[in-house]
């Protein structure tokens, strides 16, 4: 038995060598901020994961016109946008992760000054700028550097928008025929479908319930957009479940222990995947050893509705909120205040409730915009409070107000101190210990979530929303949980 053991680990040692040696790599990291640490873990890490609207594989060579039939990749138009952007945190003791998917359509300051544009074409705006600068050098040495220096403005791009919250340390990038590689791999990873899905242009058709996908069938699950409730955030729920049930296999029924999926794997990883420089991926495995299947949670960034900007869809964002929200997920202890600091207004503060303050918060949304209570649950359980349920009022109301069980005013005014704006305060002495009710009025202040009139802002991602019913409608019922990597969570 020791000798089998002793066997396996030397095996699975050199087939993460040998990803290493194979995989190819890109200089995006300063090298200061690369720098692994040594195990276990003495610092956090925030690896940016980039999904790339690529024609090519890891080696910029084009994939064959087989390959691009079979995963239905259509002409080449956009094709470097980065359509999947997800930050991935993982504290200092490496037991539990943190993934926050940024829409490709926010409009963000482009760093490089570039302006105002979708966040998806901060890597494409350097790329187009370095080309039409290095024309004295070999198209391929051009087209190389380009690449770099698009994938640094992207990652600057992000950093400016999540404000100090993080530092990117690590850079990993897919593209299409990743999904197809490494899905194949394994073996299929499960998912679930509320309903039945049959759209032409992702080439996206399955039943309803759950099923494994994989291959060619992965990439149309993940990419689909078209046809969907609410879009392309829909398509970032599709992602995050999607990972979540990779990460939950891998790591739960040994994937790494069965040698003819590891070898399969670490030979898809090495031609579909790029890794920013000095990333030991033997080092990374080892210190992400104690990562349960479960211990990774997702969310998306809040969002501020739908709006137009030079003609173009765009998703409207607040990067102070994105930057207090960012910050309460995955900012490590360095960069919140001090205990010493002084108090923030209200509406401002970045802090988590204490430790030892267990507040559960359930959100009803009595103001008719439509995904509102999902929003600002999303926000306060950015904000270390405990997730409860949302839904809609059974009828408008103008005034919001929270509601708390009896002698626990303090915790609605910790509700209140977060969110911002003036709610009325009432004891409910149905309500538990621990637990307050937020219902949202008409007088909910804009700096959250309200739209420009006309517009209905997205639906916040990480828990589903329930639409805005007519105004005699019942309450909603309580939502799914929130998405993880532990089971499976069926979506849209």
């Amino acid at each position: 038995m020791s000798v089998a053991v002793l066997s396996a680990s030397g095996i699975v040692y050199a087939k993460f060598n040998d990803v290493n040696d194979g995989v190819v790599t890109t200089d995006v990291i300063a090298p200061e901020v690369a720098q692994a640490g040594p195990k276990p873990l003495d610092g956090a890490q925030d690896i940016l994961l980039v999904g790339m609207d690529s024609r090519e594989d890891a080696y910029g060579n084009p994939l064959p016109k087989e390959v691009m039939d079979l995963l239905h990749a259509g002409v080449n138009d956009g094709e470097r946008n980065t359509d999947t952007m997800i930050l991935v945190h993982i504290p200092v003791d490496g037991r539990r992760a943190v993934a926050i998917s940024f829409p490709r359509d926010t409009l963000v300051e482009v760093a490089g000054g570039f302006g105002k544009h979708k966040l998806n074409s901060a890597f494409v705006y350097k790329f187009n700028d370095v080309m039409k600068k290095e024309k004295s050098l070999p198209p391929k040495q051009a087209q190389e550097k380009a690449k770099q220096e698009g994938r640094k403005n992207l990652i600057a791009t992000i950093e400016n928008l999540i404000g100090k919250a993080v530092t990117i340390d690590k850079y990993a990038e897919v593209n299409l025929a990743s999904f197809y590689e490494i899905t194949k791999a394994i073996g299929g990873v499960e998912v679930c479908l509320n309903n039945p899905v049959d759209e032409w242009r992702s080439g996206a058709r399955f039943p309803a319930g759950r099923q494994s996908v994989e291959g060619a069938a992965a990439l149309s699950f993940v990419r689909q957009r078209y046809e969907l409730p609410n879009g392309d955030l829909d398509r970032i729920v599709r992602q995050q479940v999607f990972i979540g049930a990779l990460a939950h296999k891998v790591l739960s029924t040994g994937v790494l222990t069965d040698f003819g999926k590891l070898n399969a794997l670490v030979e898809a990883i090495k031609k579909s995947v790029v890794l920013s420089t000095g990333w030991d991926v033997t080092t990374f495995a080892q210190q992400m050893q104690g990562l349960s299947s479960g211990a990774i949670d997702f969310h998306t960034i809040p969002t501020l509705g739908l709006g137009k900007f030079g003609g173009a869809d765009i998703i409207k964002v607040d990067p102070k909120q994105v930057n207090e929200f960012v910050t309460a997920l995955a900012g490590d202890e360095r960069n919140k205040p001090s205990s010493s600091s002084a108090p923030s207004s209200p509406g401002t503060s970045t802090v988590p409730p204490k430790s030892d303050t267990k507040i559960t918060v359930d959100v009803r949304n009595a103001s008719g915009e439509r995904g509102l209570a999902a929003t600002v649950l999303d926000t306060l359980v950015g904000k270390g409070f405990l997730r409860g349920t949302v839904g809609d009022a059974p009828a408008r109301q103008r005034t919001s107000t929270l509601f708390h069980a009896p002698g626990q005013q303090a915790d609605a005014e910790r509700v209140m101190a977060e969110l911002g704006g003036e709610f009325r305060l009432t004891a409910d002495s149905a309500l538990r210990p621990g637990t307050v009710r937020a219902v949202l009025g008409e007088d909910y202040p804009d700096a959250l979530a309200r739209p420009q009139a006309g517009q209905a802002p997205p639906v916040a991602q990480g828990s589903p929303a329930t639409p805005a019913g007519p105004s005699n409608s019942a309450p909603a019922a309580p939502t799914a949980p929130p998405i993880n990597a532990d089971g499976v969570t069926c979506v849209n």
